[in-house]
């Protein structure tokens, strides 16, 4: 059974990375391989491709068969149209240096579409970048009057609070001092009762002793006869 171009998955879960291998076409996909020649990485745009050109046209030349992936991959790296030149040049169709010529038009024309295709995707890439920046910034605009709003009415409502407080405010105060005055007289009266009581009592002793009469001396009997 000839040798197959196929790809060997290697990389964490859902972020795939491939081996470019030549293996046997009795082999697991993922099991022993004769030889790597390359690695295809699908995450990156365009996709990252490195290959060992010279020994991926020689086994094409010893009949190895790509899977259709590899076969796109060795379509893009132009390894395929080399082979096909060189059967060419096989058959007689053409020289060697004609088919050299032309395959360093078609890799000159090639890299200037890969070019293209980068700077196309790089101004996608710029273009969607500047656009989310203008929608974050819209967005935080909105938040930021949002947010204004909201502390324009809570300062609203906290003047009219304290206006409320300072009006309630003296009632409250007459309330809270009157209560206080008053306990004092009702603490205070009890004390000026007795003082009061006392005066009195002093009084009537002053009195009981200014209107006390005097001792009469004793009447001397007479001598009887």
């Amino acid at each position: 059974m000839p040798a197959k171009i196929r790809l060997q998955r290697r990389g964490k879960k859902g972020q795939p990375f491939y081996h470019i291998v030549i293996a046997d076409g009795r082999a697991p996909r993922d099991g022993r391989f004769i030889e790597k020649i390359g690695f295809y990485n699908p995450l990156t745009k365009p996709a990252e491709i490195e290959i060992n050109f010279e020994s991926a046209l020689s086994w094409l030349q010893q009949g190895a068969q790509p899977t259709d992936t590899v076969k796109a991959i060795l379509h893009y790296k132009g390894v395929m149209y080399k082979n096909h030149l060189l059967k060419g040049v096989q058959k007689g169709a053409f020289t060697a240096e004609e088919a050299e010529e032309k395959f360093q038009n078609w890799l000159s024309e090639k890299e200037t579409r890969i070019r293209s295709k980068k700077s196309e995707h790089e101004l996608s890439v710029k273009e969607a970048t500047k656009s989310a920046l203008a929608h974050e910034q819209k967005v935080n605009e909105s938040k930021a009057q949002a947010l204004a709003k909201k502390y324009a009415r809570e300062q609203k409502a906290a003047e009219l609070h304290a206006e409320e407080v300072v009006e309630e405010t003296p009632a409250e105060v007459t309330e809270a001092t009157a209560k206080p005055v008053a306990e004092e007289i009702i603490a205070e009266a009890p004390v000026a009762a007795e003082l009061v009581a006392e005066q009195e009592t002093t009084s009537a002793e002053a009195t009981s002793v200014e209107e006390e009469p005097t001792t009469e001396e004793p009447k001397k009997e007479e001598p009887s006869a």
